[in-house]
């Protein structure tokens, strides 16, 4: 067998008991974490994701990683569809390949930490709509916490979780603090699989080398899944590396959801695989007719193909992950600020260090980013760092979320304790049980809620609710649809006639030069 090695892979780490090769197993990552990295988790309708799904079943994949409570959401903020009927008519075409969802262990939608009840329901709500697995990346590593969840999720009907550890680099995250979670999770009966989760792109084949041997002894007879990031131009090198060390499962996007700060793509993955000898489990004709599905779909939106990264080290200074970098030039974009983007990013390294360095995985580098972004904003008007504190990082010091390995720095302790709005979250309100739920909504809206509907009412503005309800079901979509309205926009009126036959959303803006166009849709439906 070729080998990448400039040192020997371990004896055995390719080969099962019969002495053959073992066969790569992949999970698709295109429709959740590639559609979040490279087109903010907004590029993707319910109607685009049941149209690729019968060719993504026949690929054979190990499972999809479908959605998450942030998919979710955005699909109910920006194309105003209902989350369960997207995982239920997905999992309608797809009867054959696990759908997965990813959760960061207490949360769902809301940034807030959510109580055993709201947990439990949304683990209940997607197990019946269709979900199998969960991936359970806890961002403080807590292994107590995943475990926790991961009892609720079997409990609930859940059939496959699959617990990770979160990749990070800082003076306080060690390989051994990784090995003993990993051996927590290979004893607990509630947890079927392991991963290595590296949001950052921070990986390098050196540190694969360094890193899986003793994690792939933790994890002894269990599965062990390898998910990285483009970002730093690594990923797609160490893959094959991780390969070699025996790794079972690599999570990989397909087309235009896969390179730039998402996850390898497929296609190249496949061909260095067989230039090593590696089998892998996967119908590439299948494969290659979703690609070209994806491919139609970023066309007919006008939406970005991920491409493949140069060798990028500036990533292990801030580790800003692919789908955040994804979030903040949308959102410096909506503020005219784009300019600022390479300050932000730099500020938020430092306030990593400041919170005690937090792995850099949702929903801490939200956090983060947004403390670096209100740091720039104020230095650019001549106030002080931390002048403004977003209520989720008040949180994150007080301890809501747990307690980071490494300590608070003195003077953002000093600043927080000085709010009154930090007295004011430090009370902690009494969970209330599903049955106090029930009551309370249901006076509240003269009316007994579905148990789909009061989860959603109990984690998203009213207003996007109430909107998604008027909507009614999502709209189908196929590949001829792409071809409709694509002649060339020459003026502001075609802009709008052509926005109008996008499927549904919010916000648009565009840029050519130093002309400007954006589209706001009022509650009406009308554009301006």
């Amino acid at each position: 067998m070729t080998t990448l090695a400039t040192e020997p892979a371990a004896a055995g780490a390719r080969t099962g008991s019969d002495g053959r090769q073992k066969t790569i197993r992949l999970v698709d990552t295109s429709l959740r974490d590639g559609n979040q990295s490279l087109w903010g988790a907004t590029g993707l309708t319910t109607g685009m994701v049941e149209a690729v799904g019968p060719l993504l079943d026949r690929v054979g994949y190990e499972a999809i990683d479908f959605t998450s409570s942030t998919n979710l959401a955005m699909g109910v903020k920006w194309h105003r569809e209902n989350p369960w009927e997207r995982i239920s008519r997905m999992r309608a075409v797809m009867p054959a390949t696990p759908l997965s969802a990813i959760t960061t262990g207490m949360r769902f939608m809301s940034w807030e930490r959510a109580s055993e009840t709201v947990m439990r329901m949304a683990l209940r709500l997607m197990a019946g709509h269709g979900l199998r697995r969960l991936q359970i990346a806890e961002p403080m590593n807590d292994a107590d916490s995943l475990l926790r969840v991961a009892q609720w999720a079997k409990e609930e009907g859940i059939e496959q979780v699959v617990a990770a550890v979160t990749f990070t680099e800082s003076p306080v995250h060690t390989d051994e603090s990784y090995s003993r979670n990993i051996r927590a999770y290979h004893a607990s009966p509630y947890v079927d699989s392991l991963y290595v989760k590296d949001p950052g792109g921070l990986l390098t084949v050196e540190r694969t080398r360094q890193l899986i041997p003793g994690i792939r002894q933790a994890a002894g007879a269990k599965p062990l899944e390898l998910h990285s990031h483009c970002t730093t131009g690594a990923a797609s090198h160490l893959y094959l590396v991780a390969a070699e060390l025996g790794v079972d499962v690599l999570h990989t996007g397909l087309g235009p959801l896969s390179n730039g700060t998402a996850q390898p793509s497929l296609e190249n993955l496949l061909g260095n695989l067989d230039a090593l000898g590696i089998p892998v489990q996967a119908d590439r004709e299948a494969a290659a007719a979703a690609a070209e599905i994806l491919h139609t779909v970023a066309d007919s939106q006008g939406l970005p193909a991920g491409a493949p990264t140069e060798y990028d080290l500036s990533f292990h200074v801030h580790q800003v992950p692919g789908g955040m970098i994804s979030t903040l030039k949308r959102q410096l974009g909506e503020l005219r600020m784009l300019d600022t983007l390479p300050a932000v990013i730099e500020e938020a390294g430092r306030v990593r260090a400041e919170l005690g360095y937090p792995i850099m995985v949702t929903p801490f580098s939200q956090f983060v980013g947004s403390q670096a972004l209100m740091n720039v904003l104020a230095a650019g008007s001549g106030q002080e760092r931390y002048s403004r504190i977003p209520d989720e990082v008040v949180r994150f010091v007080l301890g809501n979320f747990g307690t980071p390995q490494g300590e608070i720095a003195p003077e953002v302790l000093e600043k927080v304790a000085a709010l009154s709005r930090a007295r004011e979250l430090a009370v902690t309100p009494a969970e209330k049980s599903l049955a106090e739920l029930h009551e309370e909504y249901a006076r509240r809206f003269a009316r007994e809620l579905p148990e789909e509907e009061l989860l959603l009412r109990l984690v998203l503005p009213q207003d996007q609710v109430d909107t998604m309800l008027a909507a009614g079901p999502a709209p189908r979509w196929s590949p001829s649809d792409a071809g409709r309205g694509t002649a060339p926009v020459t003026g502001v009126a075609d802009f709008i006639r052509a926005a109008h036959r996008l499927p549904r959303w919010t916000y648009l803006s565009v840029t050519r030069g130093a002309e400007r166009i954006e589209l706001r849709r009022t509650e009406t439906g009308d554009a301006r």
